[in-house]
């Protein structure tokens, strides 16, 4: 039997984080960076918030989008160190670089929406 390769679960991973990232990012970057702070919308008081963050869907939304915009970094990153800048023979050092910072960011996030209040 042929050694199967690990990609397609890779670039599904790049596909499902580039798909949540163009969703979701842009609207909360425009809430949260703009409408709230130049007034144009009325902002959520901190209890409405916290109660919304505390909610178990909306930790598990946050993490997924946390998760799969982090692999999707981390594929993007490494095609472009590696087909880019052509550096090829550091491919062990740069999947475990890439892929493992995915991981330990992935990891903080659940810690992090884990000890929520």
């Amino acid at each position: 039997m042929a050694n199967r390769s690990n990609e397609p679960f890779l670039w599904a991973l790049f596909s499902g984080g580039g798909v949540a990232a163009a969703f979701l990012i842009p609207v909360l970057l425009f809430l949260y960076g703009l409408a709230f702070p130049l007034g144009w919308l009325q902002p959520p008081d901190y209890e409405r918030t916290l109660g919304l963050v505390q909610h178990p869907l909306t930790r598990l939304v946050l993490f997924l989008l946390c998760f799969l915009s982090l692999f999707h970094w981390a594929h993007r990153f490494r095609f472009t160190l590696y087909d880019g800048l052509q550096i090829k023979h550091l491919n062990p050092a740069i999947n475990l670089f890439c892929y493992g910072g995915a991981v330990t960011g992935t990891l903080a996030a659940a810690y992090l929406l884990w000890t929520l209040p």
